[in-house]
């Protein structure tokens, strides 16, 4: 039996990976997490896709949620994974809303929703690359869907890269014990 592979795509490699693998076969993806508050692609893994034509799959583009405003307030369910997530933790969280209000000024001066704002940032880095936002409404899908008819300036993309530069966001991605639980 011959087994043929079409496309391979990776998630979360680093760049010494990404290389490696694409020496042996063609990589056609990397989904990696990837938002406003979530930079770290920037420091070389977008430059290395593009210069070998590895399409950019950003996972998590609305922040786990707290750029579609459905955070302010809210207390995560017991079982909410987030809980886990340094970034969520309740000072880093307070910390992190202030920059979220940010957002949302801009997203009423243009007339758009945090959310929309936030996916359209994401797209106006490149045609090689596309934001996987998680919904279950369809009335989300919808809103989601504007952000392809968001017109920026030069002026407003530089106000959010300065109000979600990396050094402003409180809190890692991720802590050791939600990386790794012992069984």
């Amino acid at each position: 039996m011959t087994v043929k592979v079409r496309h391979i795509g990776l998630s979360e490699a680093g760049v010494a990976t990404i290389r490696r693998a694409h020496a042996v076969h063609p990589i056609a993806t990397l989904q990696s997490e990837y938002s406003l508050w979530t930079r770290d692609p920037e420091a070389g893994l977008m430059a290395l896709c593009h210069d070998l034509g590895i399409g950019f799959v950003a996972f998590c583009p609305l922040g786990r949620g707290v750029f579609s405003g459905a955070l302010d307030g809210l207390q995560l369910q017991r079982d909410d994974f987030r809980r886990t997530l340094p970034r969520f933790e309740a000072d880093n969280l307070e910390q992190n809303l202030v920059l979220v209000r940010g957002l949302e000024d801009l997203a009423r001066r243009k007339q758009r929703t945090p959310s929309q704002l936030a996916l359209s940032w994401i797209l106006q880095k490149g045609n090689d690359i596309c934001a996987i936002p998680g919904t279950r409404r369809q009335r989300h899908l919808e809103e989601n869907l504007g952000a392809l008819e968001v017109q920026w300036t030069a002026a407003e993309l530089m106000e959010l890269d300065e109000v979600f530069s990396p050094e402003n966001i409180h809190g890692p991605r991720y802590s050791r014990e939600s990386l790794f639980k012992p069984e």
